[in-house]
């Protein structure tokens, strides 16, 4: 391993963050197109999918803390701030907790209103066994959706962190988590 490779995240885990970041932002785009859609018949067919995606950025979340459980983490740059390590440690932490959260608190919300959740017609995954109650399916809906919001302006956070490391600190930045571009000792 060259000391390059050392401060760059592990191919898997390239691989995970990209396809998840994409997802999510898929997925958000998704809830939008449902959320405007005018006939209930395309807003109900809007969030299946929206909702299928939930659950398959769920199962990737989970594969990608496997995945960090079992490889090493670059560490940051020297120059990295200590409220700058905080900060992004604390941001980290609260991805996981909406990448985890946010799937499981949908699939609770529907299965309150007595759905299935069908996987892009290849499958279904049936109501946890929670019985129905549509006061509380729409309270959870509504944290789903600030969660949702909240977990957007955290990733704007971590693009402008990211932005800021690779262009004004020069210490790599967005380099770490991509197969090319310069990452400094």
């Amino acid at each position: 391993m060259t000391d390059t490779a050392a401060l760059r995240y592990s191919t898997g885990a390239m691989i995970f963050h990209w396809v998840i970041a994409v997802a999510v932002i898929v997925n958000w785009r998704i809830a939008e197109s449902a959320e405007h859609a005018e006939a209930v018949e395309d807003k109900v067919a809007i969030f299946a999918d929206h909702k299928a995606l939930g659950i398959l950025i769920l199962v990737l979340t989970l594969g990608r803390l496997a995945w960090r459980w079992t490889h090493p983490v670059p560490p940051l740059p020297s120059d990295t701030a200590k409220w700058e390590a905080v900060l992004a440690r604390t941001v980290h932490i609260i991805f996981y907790v909406l990448l985890i959260g946010l799937p499981l608190g949908g699939w609770y919300a529907n299965s309150l209103s007595g759905r299935e959740i069908d996987m892009f017609g290849m499958f279904t995954i049936p109501p946890l066994p929670v019985g129905e109650d549509s006061e509380a399916a729409k309270a959870i809906f509504g944290l789903h959706a600030s969660g949702g919001k909240a977990f957007l302006i955290l990733i704007a956070l971590h693009v402008l962190g990211a932005l800021k490391h690779t262009f004004v600190d020069k210490n790599g930045g967005i380099f770490r988590m991509l197969p090319f571009g310069k990452v400094p000792d």
